[in-house]
């Protein structure tokens, strides 16, 4: 399994909910119409210029429906593409390839979409900080897009409430900064403790609290910039390593190099996930007979 690969129980679980939607109860009552002998040579070709994620989603897609289909991939997850490339080959009966097509392209066309939005923030930003994506995913497909997200050149946050404790403000409405870091050192020793915060006041006093990440929300560049001189202070006068330093909030294509230029770690974005356009895939089918 390689880095840009999601988990196969995902890909697994994600490609038969999305047969079942399409197949149950009576299976594809078109394709079925269709003669037992006729047979499909296919290829899957990018309309556009973008970056390969989902190949794994695709061809999951086929075996589900009939072992007897054939993929073969040009390109892997995280390969660049342009107008016209032939992605992939499909061969097999027609009747299989048509009722597997939609699925296969869905998954192929979105995953491939969150991938290029993600090579597109990452170029501009800069080689001075990373990106991550956020749990801003569609329900069901996390592991997928944030697999996508890795082919697309940036990081993933944290995958699940449960593999960091993370204090936004709404939690900080209850529980004031010291008084949450404190609880959280103490009954979750192990993990992680990040704190968000809007004003640099707030900076102070998650470092204070021995937070392990600041999340910098909704500040301009300058504002940035002078959190990250308070936590460089802060580590050189306690001797500690400086708390990670994420940006968040409302950064586009325009505006994301002037924060790579702060200073900062990680900018994150959910609009990669969220938001993504689906890169145009189609798979074009020539018929045998």
């Amino acid at each position: 399994m390689g880095v840009f690969d999601p988990p196969v129980s995902a890909v697994r679980e994600a490609v038969a909910r999305a047969l079942a939607e399409d197949l149950l109860p009576l299976g594809d009552v078109t394709a079925a119409l269709l003669p037992p002998a006729a047979r499909a040579e296919a290829q899957f070709v990018s309309r556009a210029a973008g970056v390969v994620a989902g190949t794994a989603c695709a061809t999951e897609a086929f075996a589900q429906l009939d072992g007897t289909v054939e993929l073969g991939w040009n390109v892997a997850d995280g390969d660049p593409v342009g107008p016209g490339d032939v992605l992939g080959t499909v061969t097999g009966p027609l009747a299989s390839v048509l009722t597997g097509e939609r699925t296969a392209l869905n998954f192929l066309g979105h995953l491939s979409g969150v991938a290029t939005a993600t090579r597109r923030l990452v170029d501009a930003a800069g080689p001075d900080i990373g990106v991550w994506d956020t749990r801003k995913t569609t329900p069901g497909l996390r592991a997928l897009e944030k697999a996508a997200v890795r082919a697309g050149g940036a990081a993933n946050h944290r995958g699940n409430l449960s593999e960091w404790v993370m204090f936004k403000d709404n939690h900080l409405t209850v529980l004031g900064i010291a008084e949450a870091v404190a609880a959280a050192r103490r009954t979750w020793p192990a993990r992680t403790i990040h704190v968000e915060c809007d004003r640099i006041e707030q900076v102070h006093e998650a470092l204070d609290a021995g937070a392990d990440a600041i999340l910098c929300d909704n500040m301009d560049p300058d504002g940035i910039r002078a959190c990250v001189v308070v936590a460089e202070e802060h580590a050189a006068s306690t001797g500690t390593r400086r708390a990670l330093i994420e940006v968040s909030g409302g950064i586009t294509l325009e505006t994301i190099a002037a924060y790579g230029r702060t200073g900062a770690d990680r900018i994150s974005s959910g609009a990669i996930t969220n938001s993504a356009p689906v890169l145009d895939i189609g798979l074009d089918i020539d018929v045998r007979r």
